[in-house]
């Protein structure tokens, strides 16, 4: 599902922490990796990158021995930039290497610590085209939570839905992908015009996921359903760490979306907010 993926590099030890987990990945085979070097002067409009490029170059290919060591091919990458957001160079690379998948920490670099996702990472989550999967700051620290979502970040997954054409793309991509293990079909109820009528919708989306939950079953998927009632998006963050999580897989956009946008609301928040690994499904790609 994801044989081709792209990881941005900056060298700090976040984004070398994200090498080591994107082995674990269901069917990776090929990595690009990719490092963008930007005029140390923002202001300048004259820039040879010269001795800067051949550093970026170097610190590349130590970096790829820690995926070559995973068996994987690896494409090494380090793109000058005179100008405009690190973003569009991830996405014309990404374009030109055929990925499937971005994964990159949540910060890098520089971060601040009441800032939830850095710039790079969130200009990636608002405009990109492709399939994101945010490895957290928290978890990249280390010891027994590098352990437990690295090493199998598709063991116990959290699976939205608010039973949309793009969410209903999104779960049947995690029901097929392999390396699931466990997935917990989630939905929220945010409106109603009384309590009976909140009830209904309870029990309407209880029985809904329930004939998705037997599907994932059928698949060899280990499953079960859960219902909740407030904002999806604090309801979603508030399931994943009250579950203790692996990963949140849901889409990038759910009901009443236009194809325009650049990333729902609901699915931005989550990934702008959450302690898990986010995988962000882009609505229509959901392949």
């Amino acid at each position: 599902m994801f044989e081709t993926v792209l990881v941005p590099t900056d060298f700090s030890k976040h984004s070398q922490k994200v090498l080591e987990c994107v082995g674990g990945l269901p069917g990776v085979k090929k990595v690009v990796l990719l490092n963008v070097i930007g005029p140390s002067d923002p202001l300048a409009r004259v820039w040879d990158p010269g001795a800067r490029l051949e550093e970026a170059k170097e610190k590349v290919a130590e970096q790829a021995k820690i995926l070559e060591a995973q068996g994987l091919v690896v494409s090494q990458r380090a793109e000058p930039m005179l100008e405009g957001d690190i973003f569009r160079k991830i996405q014309s690379v990404s374009d030109e290497e055929g990925v499937n998948l971005v994964v990159m920490g949540a910060r890098g670099k520089g971060f601040v610590q009441n800032i939830f996702l850095g710039n790079v990472a969130k200009n990636t989550l608002r405009y990109g085209d492709k399939h994101l999967l945010l490895m957290r700051y928290k978890m990249l620290e280390g010891g027994e939570d590098l352990e437990q979502h690295c090493a199998m970040i598709f063991s116990k997954v959290l699976c939205p839905t608010d039973f949309s054409e793009p969410s209903d793309e999104a779960i049947n991509f995690i029901k097929n992908l392999k390396g699931v293990h466990e997935a917990v079909l989630f939905h929220v109820v945010s409106s109603g015009e009384s309590q009976e009528h909140v009830d209904a919708k309870m029990k309407e989306a209880t029985e809904k996921l329930n004939a998705t939950k037997a599907e994932f079953e059928a698949a060899g998927i280990k499953a079960s359903v859960k219902v909740a009632v407030g904002s999806p998006a604090e309801a979603i963050i508030e399931a994943a760490e009250e579950g203790d999580f692996s990963l949140v897989a849901m889409s990038s956009h759910g009901k009443g979306w236009v194809k325009q946008l650049i990333v729902g609301s609901v699915a931005y928040e989550v990934s702008k907010n959450g302690t898990r690994p986010v995988l962000v499904l882009r609505a229509g790609k959901a392949s």
